[in-house]
């Protein structure tokens, strides 16, 4: 049987902080979080992680409450709060390097449980594909991104040397957004990530498919958080576009096609749009994730995958046979 294996996890890495905390730059992206997100949200944001501050650095504790979850394997990547997009080119490259390799540290404390995922600075795109060469070279299995970049879309021409490099490797791009681009309008109620979240994951996700991106690099494996958030539940209206739109027409084939190209993790919140996300997508392309530790996840992923009733070996697929077969992990006979 496979392992229960839980591909949305996150560690908080004190080092990269360090780097940041002094540049001019940081203060700037702090007023920025603060104009989108509201001081309400940051102030709740900010006791919810030091109360789970362990949780998030310290191995024994991780290894505890996955052991409470019933969780097998966690797929590690840094706190989005780590991208820092706005940052120089030296100080970019510190940021990636020291972030894989202390997520590769991190996860050398428990091999066997821990695989990580390192960071690409999207601002850079040239970079972004050092950054993905150095974290395979550190052990990591690929490296999580944001929905966009100051400027730039993950359709820009210039980041298809970095996605011809995943392709190549076979390394795993977990789309993970952070923050989204409706600004004040989502500034309170904490909609900045309720609606904000999924609203980036569909725009990102349909960057790559309308552009052609995964048409011109089919072995991609790109994994989007929070269920890819509206998108594939809702791509109807854009088949429709693709059909009687010329301007629609990017893509080789209808946008509803291309869910079978990407995986997406189970975190959704609704029994309901998880089983709708196995039917649009596939149960081969879902993949059990909680978003440990933070207070937007779900503390018994596997309880929640269960609320959803999907036939007996559709969950077993999600629980952790599809991401065994993604991350090449041993499984039992």
């Amino acid at each position: 049987m496979a392992p229960t294996v839980d591909v949305h996890a996150h560690v908080l890495l004190p080092e990269v902080d360090r780097l940041v905390v002094d540049d001019p730059g940081h203060a700037a992206a702090r007023h920025l979080d603060a104009r989108r997100n509201g001081p309400d949200a940051l102030a709740v944001s900010g006791a919810m992680v030091r109360d789970r501050l362990g949780l998030l650095t310290d191995v024994a504790q991780r290894l505890a409450a996955m052991d409470g979850a019933g969780v097998d394997v966690q797929l590690v990547s840094p706190s989005p709060s780590h991208y820092h997009y706005w940052a120089d080119r030296d100080l970019a490259r510190a940021v990636w390097e020291t972030a894989n390799t202390a997520t590769a540290e991190h996860c050398a404390h428990a091999p066997e449980r821990l695989r990580g995922l390192g960071l690409a600075p999207l601002q850079h795109p040239d970079l972004a594909v050092r950054a993905l060469d150095h974290a395979l070279g550190e052990g990591l299995v690929g490296v999580e991104i944001g929905s966009h970049a100051p400027g730039r879309d993950l359709s820009d021409p210039a980041y298809e040397p970095f996605w011809a490099l995943a392709a190549e490797t076979g390394a795993i791009v977990f789309l993970h957004p952070f923050g989204c681009t409706l600004d004040e309008r989502l500034d309170r109620w904490y909609l900045s990530n309720s609606v904000g979240q999924p609203t980036e994951n569909a725009v990102a996700l349909s960057h790559l498919i309308f552009s052609g991106v995964l048409d011109r690099h089919p072995g991609l494996r790109v994994v989007a958080a929070h269920g890819g958030g509206y998108l594939p539940t809702h791509l109807g209206r854009a088949d429709h576009a693709w059909r009687v739109r010329p301007d629609a027409r990017g893509c080789a084939h209808p946008p509803s096609r291309y869910l079978r190209r990407l995986w997406f993790d189970s975190l959704v919140h609704d029994p309901d749009v998880l089983r709708a996300l196995t039917r649009a997508a596939g149960p081969d392309r879902v993949l059990l994730g909680s978003d440990f530790p933070f207070d937007m996840g779900a503390d018994d992923p596997v309880a929640a995958l269960r609320a959803a009733a999907l036939p007996e070996p559709d969950f077993h697929a999600v629980r952790g046979g599809n991401a065994a077969a993604l991350l090449n992990l041993e499984v039992s006979r």
